[in-house]
């Protein structure tokens, strides 16, 4: 049998060096204008489904299920998302870092279990984070 090596050759040493453990977060600058809601997410896929629910013979509570399940094929967009972030509310604000749809702080993500670290790399970050 044949033998041939993966990756042009390539050590595993040398794809270690092209990746760092340093994460920075994108910065983001908002634009001047607020969207309107309906710029947010696109729901044309699930009210497509809906109508296929309400039009099956099927019991209520099983249309109850599928139109929860429906809701996962809402298209969010997020760069839209972050510029109403930007001109809402303070109590807007803590509701949509509530449901995860934009992501401020990381100790905040951890709180609200988005994140989850282990020790070690808890560990790990805070003495990156002091090296800087």
């Amino acid at each position: 049998m044949k033998q041939f090596k993966l990756f042009n050759n390539r050590s595993n040493t040398d794809n270690v060096k092209k990746y760092t453990s340093k994460i920075k977060a994108p910065i983001y600058e908002p634009k001047n204008t607020k969207p309107h809601t309906l710029e947010l997410c696109d729901t044309t896929k699930m009210y497509r489904l809906i109508q296929k629910i309400n039009a099956a013979n099927i019991t209520k509570e099983e249309k109850k299920f599928l139109k929860f399940a429906a809701q996962r094929h809402n298209v969010f967009n997020y760069s839209k998302i972050a510029d109403y972030y930007a001109h809402s509310s303070k109590e807007m604000q803590q509701l949509m870092e509530h449901s995860a749809l934009v992501i401020i702080d990381f100790e905040k993500a951890i709180q609200y279990g988005y994140a989850k670290l282990s020790e070690q790399m808890t560990q790990q970050y805070l003495n990156e984070q002091d090296e800087e």
